[in-house]
């Protein structure tokens, strides 16, 4: 495993991913203190279409900062392809944040150490049945009630939590949602609220502690740490926009 402390002096193009993290670091930091938070908010970069080596020193910069290394894919196919890369940097995790279908869930147990997009008992069953290891996973929720977007409705969101935890290898860790777009603070904050409403129940049902909130994106992170977001997904505030 290929540890930050052996990184070799930054280039141009590395030093403009790092400044991104630093930069996004910074508007986290700055949303917590604006809505009097302590506790902290987790960065996961979303690395879809990024290459290899972008996704590497993604990572190697996360570890020089002192973060945790979590990075997340939209496709089973670009997980596969940066995955060696990504996992060169000890301590680094890669977590499927996009839907997953089928047919592909032997390709993504192979190559991420998570799943953050679970939204229905189906799903749950077909991924319990082929491990033999442990795998944290979120229940993806659709809050914004959008149809071309995925997740679970959130009348329907408790019973996909119930399938986890009689799974026998999956372990429920939290929520995640991708927030409605739209510019109306009150509408997406509306449905990040909605989110944080089935949060605080799953804690207080489950008796599990400290389960993860994923919601937030380049464009709306304030907003969703205002709502109680203990992690946003951030890509092209730090990588630019995709090709």
């Amino acid at each position: 495993m290929r540890s930050c402390g052996a990184c070799v002096p930054l280039k141009l193009s590395v030093m403009t991913i790092r400044r991104g993290i630093e930069n996004a670091l910074e508007r986290i930091e700055s949303a917590r203190q604006a809505c009097g938070r302590t506790d902290p908010v987790e960065l996961q970069l979303a690395v879809k279409t990024r290459s290899a080596a972008q996704c590497q020193e993604a990572a190697l910069s996360l570890c020089a900062l002192g973060c945790p290394i979590l990075l997340g894919h939209n496709r089973v196919q670009e997980a596969r392809a940066t995955a060696d890369a990504i996992h060169e940097v000890e301590g680094a995790q890669i977590a499927l944040i996009g839907p997953l279908q089928s047919n592909k869930i032997n390709q993504a147990l192979a190559c991420v150490n998570a799943i953050d997009t679970l939204d229905s008992s189906t799903l749950v069953k077909k991924i319990d049945s082929r491990l033999d290891t442990p795998l944290p996973v979120l229940v993806e929720v659709n809050v914004s009630g959008e149809e071309h977007k995925h997740g679970c409705a959130p009348a329907e969101a408790m019973r996909v939590v119930d399938s986890v935890l009689d799974s026998h290898m999956l372990l429920f860790r939290g929520f995640m949602t991708v927030g409605l777009h739209s510019r109306s603070e009150k509408d997406v904050r509306s449905g990040y609220a909605l989110l944080r409403a089935l949060y605080d129940r799953a804690e207080k049902d489950t008796g599990i502690a400290n389960l993860t909130l994923s919601m937030g994106m380049s464009g709306d992170m304030e907003w969703a740490i205002a709502e109680g977001a203990t992690r946003v997904r951030v890509g092209t505030a730090v990588f630019g926009a995709r090709a």
